[in-house]
């Protein structure tokens, strides 16, 4: 970082750990949900066909744009395994940031169209659906849930893979809303408890959503990731042996799984020395999952570094 190391005049020394922690590859769970939904799709769409059911029809739109979200998050968590090159010092990591924040609108628009469709059958209710339609939505609830499975691991602790897993768990709601409802309307003839169910299963999915919006919005606006203060950190910094003064803390993602942090640290004692910077990488590491961490050691207290000021990035 020169432009750093311009700012303040007599720098003891730059001390830089990296730790490489690609993100755990979904590849296989990728293809297999693909595989499975491009099947479902053909299936649905070859039997609303036949059945002439705009309903399965539909569904198989909205089942093809499920496919486009898997291929979004596949090919940012491809992307975000490439080493750094050219222009992009940090290789392309962020992209699964990007990934997570479209996937999260795509979950959106779709739960609204739901919800639209729901309001508008309160006025205008459809006829129950067929015994074929009925036998398709449970084909949908065995592939969704199938491929929602394949991600169940990786949720937690990657955001894009959330994302994934979200959508395959939303379908499977919907579908099994589709064949609780029905058979509730077969059973009692009251109609409205098809939109009501939808509009329940709209909710939750939306509580859901919401928060991979939020968190994949905060992530690209690199604020540091949900769980991890900065403060915490400062107060860490400032209990290691010989440090007086802590400035220029940043933390923030390079992707979904990963984070950097830099700091300029002032030891008036004197340079502690390569171990010393080191094994704080590792502490950040350990403590804080801190996976790139930058740190300046600056030794004379009489030269003010033009980043001290927390007004100043």
């Amino acid at each position: 970082m020169p432009d750093a190391a311009r700012s303040c005049p007599r720098p003891r020394c730059w001390g830089h750990a990296g730790h490489g922690h690609a993100p755990a590859s979904f590849g296989r769970a990728f293809a297999i949900g693909i595989a499975l939904n491009l099947g479902f799709v053909c299936i649905e769409a070859t039997y609303g066909l036949i059945s002439g059911s705009m309903a399965l029809l539909a569904d198989a739109g909205h089942n093809l744009s499920d496919v486009a979200g898997l291929l979004i998050a596949w090919g940012a968590a491809t992307l975000a395994r490439r080493r750094p090159s050219g222009r992009y010092t940090y290789g392309l990591r962020s992209s699964s940031i990007l990934a997570a924040l479209a996937n999260a609108v795509l979950l959106l628009v779709a739960i609204s169209v739901i919800a639209i469709e729901a309001i508008r059958r309160f006025a205008e209710p459809s006829p129950v659906a067929g015994t074929t339609v009925m036998i398709v939505a449970g084909i949908g609830i065995l592939v969704n849930t199938a491929t929602a499975l394949l991600f169940m691991r990786g949720r937690k602790g990657d955001l894009n893979i959330r994302g994934a897993f979200l959508h395959m768990a939303a379908d499977a709601a919907v579908s099994a809303g589709v064949v609780l409802a029905d058979l509730a309307i077969v059973l009692t003839g009251r109609t409205w408890i098809d939109p009501v169910t939808s509009l329940v299963i709209v909710a939750v999915v939306a509580f859901g959503t919401w928060g991979l919006l939020r968190d994949s919005v905060n992530l690209s606006l690199q604020a540091a990731p949900s769980g991890l203060d900065p403060a915490d950190i400062d107060a860490f910094l400032r209990e290691q042996s010989g440090v007086t003064n802590v400035h220029d803390l940043h933390v923030w993602p390079l992707s979904t799984t990963e984070t950097a942090l830099t700091v300029h640290l002032l030891v008036p004692g004197g340079y502690p020395g390569d171990a010393f910077v080191a094994g704080l990488a590792q502490a950040l590491e350990h403590r804080f999952a801190i996976h790139h961490a930058t740190i300046q050691v600056e030794t004379d207290a009489a030269v003010t570094c033009a980043l001290e000021p927390s007004s100043v990035v």
